[in-house]
């Protein structure tokens, strides 16, 4: 068991939340039965509901990700998540563990009951019909079919509800959902991996490896998250890759693989094609592709987008749309220095994350992770907030976030 301390002090909806202090006790969900541990507050139980809601990592897109946690008299009596989509939510999980028990018990939920009819009955009514008396709750549903409507009927037929405990680890972990469901487009996440002095390669294009085998084996964690990556047909190419997931000790979900591709180069016995079984390819090109290559893509399994501009920010904006109406989620660019130059200039990249590794490459000639003319003056550089940084396998990981100003309607 690892300790650490934790002090929650947000507020939500102008609620206050429900502040604890005190050891938080983390364990691997899947290796503790029922009734193995005893936790002591609210706050651990959210704990524990959100270490199960991320069990259905890249299973239950376009739903979130959520844990439930049934606790009587201080002891858990049932619990669950939501393993995959249009299969039972989390709060349905916890009800049928717990059976009879339910009744007089705590819900501890990662976010707001469900309101409506979608592929499964509203949970809200669920959790009435099996007697539960209160409803933690840590944080609400954007999504405009609930949005509040399930704490209200829950308040309506006298649960008693709380919002807010967890908030930010809630809100954090659903950054994807939130997203798609506000902005309907995809999340964009940019990767890079470079050395200290900021290089993705040496100058005579060697690249392998610079980060550490742990860092690659967590962007296969990201891999196992989102529902599409995007590399441009440079990377193609130089690398010939499959993009699939490859998880240790687990079977991962395998993202969409996007090429973005303006003339049709890609070429016809690349791996990609050849592993169709495993996810779909999508070529993204413009009206520079010869027909009959555009049909001999078509004839390998894979779907050609040809759009009607060849400006590359413009490229990735009409991209997003076009993903955004087939419910794609979520987007990992894991391309070379242009395309990563073409999100950024779009202002479509939401999270940052760049892996950087002990060493030193440098020249002048050798790649860096943005290419393209650059800027003129620092003012017009992007900036970043909410900057989490940490360690993995000896390289340093940095995590960022854009600020508002930066980003724009795409």
């Amino acid at each position: 068991m690892k300790e650490e301390r934790s002090d929650d002090n947000r507020i939500f909806g102008g609620a206050p939340c429900l502040v604890r202090f005190g050891v938080i006790l983390h364990f691997p969900p899947e290796e503790h039965s029922l009734g193995d541990f005893f936790l002591k507050n609210d706050l651990d139980f959210m704990h524990r509901a959100l270490s199960l809601a991320k069990l259905g990592e890249g299973r239950t897109r376009p739903n979130p990700l959520v844990g439930a946690v049934l606790v009587k008299d201080g002891t858990i009596v049932g619990e669950g998540y939501h393993q995959n989509y249009g299969g039972p939510h989390a709060e349905i999980h916890a009800l049928h563990m717990a059976g009879s028990k339910a009744k007089g018990s705590t819900l501890y939920v990662t976010l707001e009951p469900c309101y409506h009819h979608g592929k499964t009955p509203p949970c809200c009514q669920a959790v009435v019909e099996a007697g539960i008396e209160r409803v933690v709750c840590a944080v609400g549903d954007p999504n405009p079919l609930v949005a509040g409507k399930g704490i209200s009927y829950l308040n309506e037929h006298g649960v008693d509800t709380s919002v807010g405990l967890a908030i930010q680890e809630a809100t954090k972990l659903n950054e994807i959902f939130f997203h798609h469901i506000t902005r309907k487009r995809p999340f964009v996440i940019l990767k890079s991996a470079m050395s200290l002095d900021g290089k993705i390669a040496t100058w005579s294009g060697n690249s392998k490896w610079i980060s550490s085998e742990a860092s690659r084996q967590h962007v296969h964690v990201i891999r196992n998250k989102v529902a599409a990556i995007v590399v441009g047909v440079g990377t193609v190419l130089k690398d010939d890759p499959t993009l699939t997931t490859r998880l240790v000790g687990k079977v991962g979900v395998n993202p969409v693989r996007i090429v973005m591709d303006s003339a049709g180069r890609t070429p016809l016995d690349a791996r990609l094609f050849k592993t169709l079984e495993q996810a779909p390819v999508i070529i993204v090109t413009t009206r520079r592709i010869a027909p009959e290559r555009l049909s001999a893509y078509e004839q390998l399994g894979a779907t050609v987008v040809v759009l009607d501009t060849e400006i590359r920010t413009d490229m990735v904006r009409q991209l997003l749309t076009y993903l955004g109406e087939r419910h794609i989620d979520s987007v990992l660019v894991e391309g070379g220095g242009t395309l990563v130059e073409s999100f950024i200039q779009a202002h479509a990249v939401d999270k940052y994350i760049v892996y950087i590794a002990p060493l030193i490459i440098g020249g002048k000639h050798a790649p860096t992770p943005v290419e393209g003319v650059g800027i003129d003056k620092l003012s017009d550089a992007p900036r970043f907030e909410r900057m989490v940084v940490s360690e993995i396998g000896g390289d340093v990981v940095i995590e960022a976030y854009p600020r508002q100003s930066e980003q724009e309607a795409v």
